[in-house]
């Protein structure tokens, strides 16, 4: 991510914040969506979902819904709470540095500490296999340096945005949060800032054969009154969900619907299935806000030195050992 796209990212996602707050609250029961010209709601325009609030909350520390009074404190045990370790493998990590968005999202007039809602512990519904993976996945980040595929695909290969900030589901990245929307007759185009990740929404369409599996799946929408469903199938196994973590498995099935309930908030719900890696459905709620920013180029791919940087330090480590063992 050059300077500019930072530079960019602050001062979008101040903003963002402080639009999070109260464009949702604003949405009416009577609000609905303006025509475009195919006469499908208008999702058209670069909208945000920069927030403190996060996928899951920590266990036991705060309840879904925050009152008004309470959120100043709520947010404090969440910036706390999200603080990563100071240690030699965190290099970089963000008590280093300015990540913006430090505010509750309000979701249906509510100040939300999740977008989870069902389970309402806030907590994903791991099974045994998930909770196994997740750790794998853990461990292999700071232990794995065999070669670019045992690598993370998105911070280190730069094949998908970072945070799973494109998904499916579209988690909340701490900065480059926005997103262009540009509608067709027959597709939906969704731009992420964050690395720059283009997905289609197919309107009508059918499902591509099983084994055609995009790294962002096979999204097919529909349009319900005001809001646009996707069935988003065809996942891939090696497409991590940073955020929780996750993967997702063969069998898995997301469902999205994007509602626009206000001129400047876009309601965002999607319910994942996946009965290899969760033990039930679980569902969730997002807000999006309306900005007039432009999006910015990320260039992951054009300034990503650390692959080879990383794979080079090992090597050096293997060969370091390698003489330490032939000298005793």
């Amino acid at each position: 991510m050059d300077l500019k796209s930072i530079g960019s990212a602050l001062c979008v996602l101040s903003m963002a914040g402080l639009l999070g707050l109260s464009a949702t609250s604003a949405a009416g029961q009577g609000y609905h969506a303006p025509r475009n010209a195919y006469g499908a709601p208008d999702l058209n325009g670069v909208w945000n979902n920069n927030a403190l609030t996060r996928l899951q909350r920590p266990a036991g520390l705060l309840p879904l819904v925050v009152r008004p009074a309470d959120v100043a404190e709520a947010e404090r045990k969440l910036m706390t709470g999200y603080s990563p370790p100071s240690t030699a493998a965190n290099v970089g990590g963000s008590e280093s540095e300015w990540w913006d968005g430090a505010h509750l999202a309000r979701v249906d007039g509510e100040f939300r500490t999740s977008w989870l809602v069902d389970p309402d512990d806030g907590q994903l519904p791991y099974s045994a296999e998930g909770k196994r993976r997740a750790e794998v996945f853990a461990k292999a980040q700071i232990e794995s340096f065999d070669g670019p595929e045992s690598r993370p695909v998105a911070g280190d290969r730069c094949l998908l945005p970072s945070w799973g900030a494109m998904g499916p589901v579209m988690m909340n990245a701490p900065y480059n949060a926005n997103y262009q929307f540009v509608q067709t007759r027959n597709q939906i185009a969704i731009m992420a800032e964050n690395n720059s990740e283009l997905r289609i929404i197919r309107i009508g369409a059918a499902h591509l054969p099983a084994q055609i599996r995009p790294w962002t799946g096979d999204s097919i929408g529909h349009w319900e009154k005001d809001t646009l469903v996707v069935e988003t199938t065809n996942l891939r196994a090696d497409a991590q969900l940073s955020q929780a973590p996750f993967f997702f498995t063969a069998g898995a099935r997301v469902v999205e619907r994007f509602t626009r309930v206000a001129p400047t908030a876009l309601k965002y719900e999607f319910t994942v299935e996946d009965p290899t890696i969760f033990t039930r459905p679980w569902r969730a709620e997002m807000a999006f806000v309306a900005t007039d920013a432009p999006l910015y180029e990320f260039a992951c791919h054009e300034g990503n030195y650390a692959m080879t940087n990383v794979l080079a330090g090992a090597r050096a480590v293997e060969r370091a050992q390698a003489a330490a063992s032939l000298a005793r």
